[in-house]
């Protein structure tokens, strides 16, 4: 028999109410459009990336893919880099997106990652 799934902790129900449609729209359309600018400085046959939708997928050269994207029934933005995937809810007192689980925050997990995969370090977000 399957066991029930943890109910969500107190504070993540209350940041994602917190948010209407419109609002969320709004945020993960900036973080997405943020992270696509901050892509645009790679060379394409290093990192390419393609944005459709609510998805960025990043392209390596190599074949390799990681993907952000919003979650609208949610209201997180979700990533995945390799064998790994977090769950990202909006923090409005920090005014970021922040990890679920550990509270770490998007942005630098994007960077870590990226720069994990290429063995090099990455220019700053703009």
């Amino acid at each position: 028999m399957p066991l029930a799934a943890d109910p969500p902790k107190r504070e993540d129900v209350a940041m994602a109410s917190a948010l209407d449609d419109a609002r969320f729209r709004a945020l993960s359309d900036a973080c997405l459009a943020a992270h696509a600018d901050w892509l645009a400085s790679f060379d394409p046959d290093e990192l390419d990336f393609r944005s459709a939708d609510g998805v960025l997928t990043l392209e390596f050269g190599d074949g390799a893919r990681f993907v952000l994207n919003r979650q609208s029934a949610t209201r997180q933005m979700w990533y995945a880099a390799g064998a790994r995937a977090w769950h990202y809810d909006w923090d409005p007192a920090r005014e970021l997106w922040r990890d679920e689980k550990d509270g770490h925050e998007l942005d630098a997990n994007v960077r870590r990652t990226v720069a994990e995969k290429l063995g090099r370090t990455v220019p700053p977000a703009r």
